[in-house]
């Protein structure tokens, strides 16, 4: 989470902390706000980090805006600038066939966790271990894996969340010839029994409303790779294998 999955970070001996500053001046801060005219350096930083500070959160395009000293269309604007720059990535709600009593707005994420955890200032393991953002920051890394591996079979993404208007929530739902799949992420390292509440109320809905769904599952911060409560349990190094 804390190195990132940029090329050179791993095949050179460079100190992560200089080349995401190099990276941050020359392609985010320089190339990027070329597309978008941007006239405020500052305060395109400041967006940045707020965009950071948000992964893995519900996209609210007039809040981000306002915080930033922007409008709402300008904050859209730039949004989708980062997503064209494979920066950020928007992943959207699945709410077919499950009422009109859903969040349908979508979820922030950035692509590379490297690049995140610089940006909110984690600069060490010790520092990522006790920080508020360590849970963001592992679903962020799980997300980016499961579209790195799509995209690399040639596949569409088609990964969803789910959430309800009074937060019931799965992380991640993939949808398979076999139906929906879905997954809970959690930074822990020990599994938790209270971990599989979203994977059952949403395959208990599922059910009521004859939606075709794949087996569940879980990815968390310890290791392993086992079944319990008929969800397929895997580690961070183990869940490779998932989609």
């Amino acid at each position: 989470m804390l190195l990132g999955g940029y090329p050179a970070l791993h095949d050179r001996p460079l100190a992560p902390g200089d080349w995401f500053a190099n990276y941050a001046a020359t392609y985010v801060e320089r190339d990027v706000r070329q597309l978008i005219e941007v006239r405020d350096l500052g305060q395109f930083q400041r967006f940045i980090r707020l965009c950071a500070a948000r992964s893995g959160q519900l996209l609210n395009l007039a809040a981000l805006g306002a915080e930033a000293g922007i409008t709402g269309p300008t904050a859209r604007d730039w949004v989708s600038v980062l997503e064209t720059s494979y920066l950020a990535t928007r992943l959207l709600p699945h709410h077919r066939n499950f009422g009109k009593r859903l969040v349908k707005t979508p979820k922030l994420y950035f692509l590379d966790t490297g690049l995140m955890a610089w940006l909110l200032g984690i600069r060490d393991v010790q520092t990522l271990e006790t920080h508020p953002a360590r849970g963001a920051l592992f679903e962020t890394w799980v997300v980016s894996e499961l579209l790195k591996r799509r995209y690399n079979d040639g596949q569409a993404s088609d990964l969803f969340f789910w959430r309800d208007h009074i937060g019931h929530e799965v992380d991640v739902l993939i949808e398979e010839p076999s139906g929906l799949r879905p997954v809970e992420l959690k930074s822990g390292s020990t599994v938790a029994s209270d971990w599989f509440d979203g994977l059952r109320r949403w395959a208990a809905l599922a059910e009521q409303q004859g939606e075709r769904t794949a087996a569940p599952q879980l990815v968390f911060g310890g290791a392993g790779r086992y079944e319990r409560e008929g969800v397929a349990v895997s580690g961070w190094r183990e869940f490779g294998g998932l989609a």
